[in-house]
């Protein structure tokens, strides 16, 4: 094989965004030959493709050697096996499904190791994250002690939720902006700092919006090493903030307003505790700015980094195994909302699963549809 024949599974925002890349050229070795939805209309800008109404067909056509995923949430399972198990390579949008228990159902089918499964979690190429990476392992920062990270800029309107049925419900989408918009946070969040080992979070339900999700959320998280964080989000919150701070023994990083800071002891701070005969007295202080590159086409990244693993065995940037912690920690925040107590992790899948279970079924909620003006959505990309 010299080229991976792909083709894209669900056309809504997401997967037109992918095609659109993809041929237009920017992922070398790759080539867009198919496209399905449900919906026909969805279908028609790409008569010069092969299209399919159903994602079966489209993986059952011998047309295409890996698909990419970008339907509602609680179809990535459900396709994403049957592809799998259908041999296909797969590239499957966040969250990779929308609970843990699905998680593991999911990446249970994945039994091939010729196949390869990632994830579309592109913030992991942008150079700000890449950067605070580095200071971490590379130990410039030391053992983590806190983390932060106020991250209200997720503003959405009303008409933003009036403008899919699958929108915003228990239903249809299995969650709000934990599982639709922080995804690629949480990942980021575990990425660089490890799994908690507990979590207790406080969830608002339609807060700020006519909607039976969490909209509005804060977390308290504690890790294993005895560091602590707080996790903010928030969709109806205007201007909003998005700050990460991270604080080690070796001092603080900061990244916000496309501005990444290290304020760097010159000794470990427990050390100087520990060493220092002064009662008031403090490390001396490096002021570091770290340069990053400028932010690149972070989606076609993933994709060119999920071919070169296709055709050549290079490594994932984001295998889809990894995917399943972003949803953990996501389900694990609404968990403990709802019982009113601190989750342990790794958290019951199957106890999570079961409540989801009883808040779709007990749902009395009415969604209203609303067609809304054409957006460029990827103004919410680079979080």
């Amino acid at each position: 094989m010299k080229t991976v024949r792909f083709g894209i599974i669900g056309m809504g925002n997401m997967g037109r965004f992918h095609a659109d890349y993809l041929l237009a050229g920017k992922v070398k070795r790759a080539e867009l030959v198919a496209v399905s939805d449900a919906v026909p209309a969805n279908l028609e800008r790409y008569q010069q493709l092969k299209t399919f109404e159903r994602s079966e067909d489209l993986i059952r056509s011998g047309a295409v050697d890996a698909v990419i995923i970008a339907t509602p949430h609680y179809l990535h399972t459900s396709i994403g096996i049957d592809a799998l198990n259908r041999g296909l390579h797969v590239l499957v949008e966040k969250p990779i499904s929308v609970h843990k228990a699905d998680c593991e159902r999911l990446i249970a089918a994945h039994q091939s190791h010729s196949q390869v499964f990632g994830a579309m979690f592109q913030l992991r190429t942008d150079p700000r994250y890449r950067k605070l990476h580095q200071l971490i392992y590379g130990e410039e920062l030391g053992e983590i002690v806190r983390v932060n990270w106020i991250i209200t800029d997720w503003y959405r309107t009303e008409a933003y939720y009036g403008s899919g049925g699958w929108r915003a419900t228990w239903k249809g989408e299995g969650g709000g902006v934990l599982l639709n918009q922080c995804p690629h946070n949480l990942d980021l969040l575990i990425w660089l700092c490890g799994r908690p080992a507990r979590v207790r979070g406080f969830c608002q339900l339609g807060r700020y919006h006519g909607i039976e999700v969490e909209d509005n959320v804060t977390a308290y998280l504690e890790y294993p090493n005895g560091a602590t964080g707080v996790f903010i989000t928030s969709t109806g919150e205007a201007p909003g903030s998005n700050r990460l701070e991270i604080c080690g023994e070796m001092g603080k990083v900061v990244l916000e307003n496309n501005k990444l800071t290290f304020t760097r002891n010159e000794i470990s701070m427990i050390q100087f505790s520990r060493t220092s005969k002064a009662g008031f007295a403090k490390p001396e202080v490096w002021n570091i700015d770290i340069p990053f590159e400028n932010i690149g086409a972070q989606h076609a990244d993933i994709a060119q980094n999920f071919v070169d693993a296709v055709l050549d065995g290079a490594p994932l940037l984001c295998p889809a195994a990894e995917g399943v912690h972003s949803v953990e920690l996501a389900n694990a925040i609404l968990y403990s909302s709802l019982v009113g107590k601190t989750v342990e992790l790794p958290l019951d899948g199957l106890a999570y699963e079961q409540r989801l279970k009883k808040l779709v079924a007990d749902s009395k909620f009415e969604k209203k549809v609303v067609a809304t003006a054409g957006e460029d959505f990827t103004k919410s990309f680079n979080r």
